[in-house]
């Protein structure tokens, strides 16, 4: 939720914020997201509100790096573009919003405003009544009025004679008076009058921060100014007073974006750490919207609880994020290092680096390190009470290796018992551990159960840097270095050792269900190999350069991520067969630094075999900058939702469960049920007979609920005549990134067929025709006198 400054809502109900290439609306009062509007393919970089213009998309022919809407401007917008051949400059433009008919329209008038303009949205902001614009880069100012035509330059030092540093790191425009506030790197706010004269301006200076200011916004009526920083604190200034301000300490990080609704109840900060926090305005702490912690450092990769389903990663520092996919929130944060962690660089503090949970989510490993002159290690235990609903801390294991610990695993088995579990640790220091649980018999213990070491394996002096388990949990496979090693887990037995094509091993995994005798690597020298474990041979080898391989835990195929040419592509195979059964060449231009599939609640409905990998899980990419991905089974085009083309916040429409049944459902009807060309037919004319009598039969006359219910209920159902088949997507695109097709690629997942069925979205909207039976036994109960109860 970052990249742009949030919007409030007209009346301030809902919050409006840019994440990756959707806009998300979220409810002020319950925190929920309400709507997820599509309809973007790249990053979001600005949302405004456009009054006058509701339901039409403008293509520019640009990247827009930043986006105002002025509400005296009805026919055109703002923008930031990168000026045409040359690199790293910007500039300021005015596009011009045709009106015609239809929802997409292209944008061919485009006037300058500003040259050389900072990318930064917060670098640029629009005066009293779109009178003038200032912007900001590195020691300079720009202040343009629009009726004078007239643009007025101003320049700092780039360090004053105290050592600040003078770079403008954001501006901000009062709104009723001649006023410019400019953020500064040293911390200091700087307030500009009398700028319409190139000569004569005056500034005067705030300072509180003690590093960089990062955004400002001026209150509704301009009587205060809000400032925040890294020191995670909001600032009020007030305005008239250079001393007096009040704070609203202890936001939990940065301050990245600080937004005011239109009606000035309430302010609203945007964090560095992916949070959103909803300030009143007296400056009391309201609510907070917590999507997906940006971690400092994600070491730990992505795992997966195996009780909620969440996914589990660095969070804050010291912290273990669980955060719930289906809701886009964060469960709750476990604190590992229990330390009080300082804001400050240079500093060597402790850091989470492995987490591993068992099969059945009742045991949590975590490592943790601190490189000071000598390494510290900590290995913890942790186990679910059931009580609390929380991680305990059972066993903590100071120095479990004498280097770093590169890899750790449970044996993934379903027995619930204690002593069939199993925890390996492998190291730098050329060993890998076995951790069992040992049953404490002293009465007198705090507690009964304890993990220790069992078994210590090593192989001619090679660091170990891989771990996993066989799906029974009889084989362990370990990688040394160049080497994987097969050992019998109940022996400890050397069973066999793999070491072809050469290079070091980057991962290894075991095959799932029917190929579940394949043991599958992939090294650094650009080798994907699959041995077969029954005749301890290789099976077949691909030249595959695979940063991530993740085996579905459900089914038997596993998905390998490579890395060439600055671009990502995924292929998905079964180990049994050496031709992939999906690649898609280039779907991402970042590098993929982990992966993780997440159990479905419901099994996915997909028609074709070649892509039933994609029916039991789903797919997860963290990036190396943090942006969490996953497969999408829908085009581009059928992403465009409904939701997308109801830009407009339906400000009238309460937001309940009843509403969005019947309230909305009445609404797309009489829209005309346009849906991207593609027309939803009606096979019923005539609303619902169970609809009209419940709606027009008074509520004190209505029999009881469960008898109403099934009717209803039906009512709603569609016929098996319409149901369509098996729906089968278009393409496997990221949904964050617009996948591009690889023509010449056999395997290119671009040639499934839509089955041309009812679209999903009007399940909803299909009423069946109640029987004669059923509509004369509704109106027998409208006809029934229950006017004797008016008495009571």
């Amino acid at each position: 939720m970052h990249g742009a400054r949030a919007v409030f809502s007209v009346g301030a109900r809902f919050l409006l914020c840019a994440s990756g290439d959707f806009v998300k609306m979220y409810s002020v009062a319950t925190e929920e997201l309400v709507q997820l509007l599509r309809g973007h393919s790249d990053l979001v970089t600005g949302v405004q509100l456009a009054p006058h213009n509701r339901l039409q998309t403008f293509t520019v022919g640009y990247q827009l790096l930043a986006l105002y809407a002025l509400p005296s401007s009805e026919d055109s917008v703002f923008v930031i573009i990168p000026k045409s051949g040359e690199r790293d400059t910007f500039q300021l433009v005015s596009v011009k919003l045709t009106k015609a008919a239809g929802q997409d329209m292209e944008a061919k008038e485009l006037s300058v405003v500003l040259e050389g303009v900072d990318a930064s949205p917060k670098c640029t902001a629009f005066g009293r009544e779109g009178e003038y614009v200032a912007s900001v880069k590195d020691v300079n100012l720009q202040v343009y009025f629009f009726k004078q035509k007239q643009l007025n330059r101003f320049s700092l030092r780039a360090t004053n004679k105290k050592g600040g540093n003078n770079v403008f790191t954001c501006v901000a425009c009062h709104p009723q008076e001649d006023c410019i506030a400019t953020g500064h790197a040293d911390g200091k706010i700087r307030l500009w009058r009398n700028f319409n004269h190139k000569k004569e301006y005056t500034f005067s200076t705030l300072h509180w921060h003690h590093d960089k200011v990062l955004d400002l916004a001026f209150s509704l009526e301009g009587t205060s100014l809000l400032s925040g920083g890294v020191e995670s604190v909001l600032v009020q200034w007030h305005c008239g007073s250079d001393c007096k301000r009040d704070f609203l300490p202890r936001l939990g990080s940065a301050i990245e974006y600080v937004s005011i609704s239109s009606d000035g109840t309430f302010y609203c900060t945007s964090h560095t750490d992916n949070r959103i926090t909803i300030i009143n305005s007296n400056l009391r702490f309201s609510k907070t919207i917590q999507g997906l912690i940006k971690a400092r450092d994600v070491k730990t990769g992505l795992v997966v609880d195996p009780r909620t389903k969440a996914l589990v990663l660095n969070g804050e520092p010291g912290h273990l994020q669980f955060y719930c996919l289906q809701s886009d929130k964060q469960l709750y944060s476990l604190d590992i290092v229990q330390q009080e962690y300082i804001h400050q660089a240079g500093l060597n503090q402790s850091d989470l680096v492995r987490v591993a949970f068992s099969a059945q989510g009742k045991w949590l490993a975590t490592v943790e390190e601190r490189e000071e002159t000598d390494l510290e290690l900590q290995l913890k235990l942790w186990f679910f009470d059931e009580e609390t609903q929380s991680f305990k801390l059972n066993t903590r294991i100071s120095m479990p290796h004498e280097d770093h610990i590169t890899a750790m695993c449970f044996r993934d088995t379903d027995e619930m018992e204690d002593d069939s579990l199993m925890l390996v640790t492998t190291g730098r220091d050329c060993v890998f551990k076995v951790w069992v649980i040992l049953e404490d018999t002293d009465p007198e213990a705090q507690q009964s159960l304890s993990w220790s070491c069992d078994f210590v394996g090593s192989y001619h002096s090679y660091q170990a840097t891989n771990c996993c388990f066989s799906e029974d949990g009889s084989l362990l496979a370990v990688s040394f270095e160049e080497t994987v090693t097969v050992w019998d887990s109940s022996t400890w037995d050397l069973k066999c050792t793999f070491c072809h094509p050469p290079g070091k091993i980057r991962s290894i995994c075991f095959g799932r269900l029917t190929c579940s005798k394949y043991l599958i690597g992939a090294t650094d020298h650009g080798f994907l190999c699959c041995w077969n474990l029954l005749s301890c041979a290789l099976e077949w080898s691909a030249h595959l350069n695979v940063v991530v391989l993740q085996p579905d835990p459900l089914s038997e195929h596993i998905a390998a991520v490579s890395w060439l040419f600055k671009e990502s592509s995924l292929f998905v195979f079964k180990p049994n067969e050496a031709r992939p059964i999906c690649i898609q060449r280039k779907f991402c231009k970042e590098r993929i630094q982990f992966a993780a599939f997440v159990p479905r609640d419901v099994p996915e409905t997909i028609g074709s075999e070649k892509y039933l990998w994609l029916r039991r899980s789903q797919l997860f990419f963290l990036t190396d900058t943090q942006e969490l991905m996953t497969v999408s089974t829908k085009s581009a085009q059928e992403r465009l939702t409904l939701s997308s083309k109801q830009l407009a916040v339906e400000e009238s429409l309460p937001v309940t469960p009843f509403s969005l049944l019947l309230g909305k459902h009445r609404h797309q009807q009489s829209q005309g049920d346009v849906d991207l060309g593609k027309i939803v037919h009606h096979h019923h004319e005539q609303d619902s007979p169970a609809v009209k009598e419940l709606l027009h039969t008074p509520a004190h006359v209505l029999p009881s609920a469960s008898f109403l219910c099934p009717i209803f209920i039906n009512s709603l159902l569609v016929s098996k005549e319409n149901k369509s088949t098996e729906e089968t997507p278009d393409e496997v695109e990221m949904e964050s990134e617009e996948a591009e097709d690889d023509s010449d690629e056999e395997n290119s997942v671009t040639e499934m067929k839509q089955e041309d069925k009812m679209p999903l979205e009007s399940l909803g909207e299909t009423t069946h025709r109640l029987s004669k039976s059923e509509e004369k036994e509704l109106r027998k109960i409208r006809k029934v006198d229950y006017s004797w109860i008016s008495v009571f």
